[in-house]
């Protein structure tokens, strides 16, 4: 549906200025854009490897695995489906780091392999294996759908991604938005929490 949205809006633009004799500016426009957005990749493929890379530092280290531990409590309150040691507990540990230190790419492989662990447990419970409720094929789990909240709702404490959009278009002090970013974050998370709690209580009624 997108799809045919934004390939509408371009043939319209396209005619309008065929009519109104502004296709200089179009062919303009597009090989600006086309310039910025190649400029934008490179800047984004720099501040990603960068902080891929401590991330890749830090798991070696330990450090995510000792965080991954701290973390246990706050799984176990936000998952108490899931069973402790399950499979599904070090990807959605790797994505909540992740988001929090701003890193939404890199955190996507991370929620992928959570979503598939997930769908993995509620299989194992529709065939018996693991007691919890039971849902119809094709229907997303309470664990599901309470990750992909927290994981769109997420704290971000250094959205990197934002500094670095805000550092290409020129901005004069683009770490400016981290004190507004952790206060809507936080606010953000809070309420996909509640809502989430309310709601799985309610389907246990």
């Amino acid at each position: 549906m997108l799809n045919y949205l934004w390939a509408g809006m371009i043939l319209v633009g396209i005619v309008f200025a065929a009519f109104t004799g502004n296709m200089g500016e179009i062919t303009n426009a597009a090989l600006d854009s086309s310039r910025e957005a190649v400029t934008l990749c490179i800047t984004m493929l720099g501040v990603m490897s960068f902080w891929v890379g401590l991330m890749e530092i830090a798991r070696q280290a330990g450090v995510m695995e000792a965080a991954s531990r701290r973390l246990g409590p706050v799984i176990r309150f936000l998952f108490p489906g899931i069973p402790k040691g399950h499979p599904a507990e070090a990807p959605i540990m790797a994505n909540l780091i992740a988001n929090v230190l701003g890193l939404g790419w890199a955190a996507t492989p991370a929620g992928l392999q959570a979503m598939e662990e997930l769908g993995k447990l509620e299989e194992d419970r529709r065939r018996g294996r693991l007691p919890g409720p039971v849902r119809p094929a094709g229907t997303a789990s309470n664990e599901m759908c309470t990750f992909l909240i927290i994981n769109i709702s997420s704290l971000q404490l250094i959205p990197v991604n934002v500094i670095a959009y805000r550092s290409q278009y020129g901005s004069v002090n683009p770490a400016a938005i981290v004190g507004a970013g952790i206060l809507a974050t936080t606010v953000s998370t809070g309420v996909a929490v509640i809502f989430c709690k309310l709601m799985d209580r309610r389907r246990r009624v």
